[in-house]
């Protein structure tokens, strides 16, 4: 099982908080990373090598263009919607804000669970 990196899990709960402080945000140990969730949606992940990231179909193929985001692939066939953003993606909380608000734009968009 992966470690959960505990640094970037506490920016991620830190910067979601100061996001979308009115959503109903949770935790959950999944897949061997730490999700987090919004309003009952998987919004995004941490584990031991960076961020998984919940964007949507409707913003998927645009965000795949970025830099340091790629593919996410957890059974051999990428997950459309969801997104790998690399260490070097989210090193500065500003880069890892504008992608969590990024997944925020959809997430919210969604009625809650």
């Amino acid at each position: 099982m992966a470690a959960i990196d505990e640094g970037l899990a506490q920016r991620v709960r830190e910067s979601l908080f100061n996001l979308a402080d009115f959503a109903d945000i949770s935790e959950r140990k999944m897949f061997g990373s730490l999700i987090f969730m919004v309003n009952g949606h998987m919004t995004c992940g941490v584990g031991d090598e960076g961020l998984m990231l919940r964007v949507g179909a409707g913003k998927y193929e645009n965000a795949l263009t970025q830099p340091h985001a790629g593919e996410m692939d957890f059974t051999g066939r990428p997950m459309k919607g969801f997104l790998y953003i690399t260490w070097q993606g989210i090193e500065d909380d500003e880069d890892l804000c504008s992608w969590l608000e990024l997944s925020l734009s959809f997430i919210l968009a969604q009625p809650p669970k």
